[in-house]
């Protein structure tokens, strides 16, 4: 599966509206070549394009064979990410997982 490498986490801002995009792309960005867990925990709402730079970090990550994972999700981020389409249950932790 995902290689081991020193891993980082990831707490997500309240909102994840337009402008949370920018900065969570740069987040994303300067964690690269690091396991990475999200705690997604603190999450009241999520705007689409948050959501693809989540998903496109995700794939991001997977090809570069390491650990993309939402280690604690609130119960808002989960159903706003089921209302627009997105299937986040293989990034969940096992521990999370329903």
């Amino acid at each position: 599966m995902a290689a081991k490498k020193s891993g980082k986490t990831l707490s997500l801002a309240a909102v994840l509206d337009l402008n949370e995009a920018s900065a969570l792309r740069d987040k994303l960005i300067s964690m690269r070549g690091n396991a990475i867990s999200i705690d997604a925990s603190a999450v009241e709402r999520v705007g689409t394009l948050s959501a693809q730079v989540l998903m496109a970090g995700a794939k991001t990550w997977d090809q570069d064979k390491l650990a993309f994972t939402f280690t604690k999700v609130s119960d808002a981020f989960h159903k706003t990410m089921q209302l627009i389409g997105v299937d986040i249950h293989h990034l969940l932790a096992k521990e999370i997982q329903p």
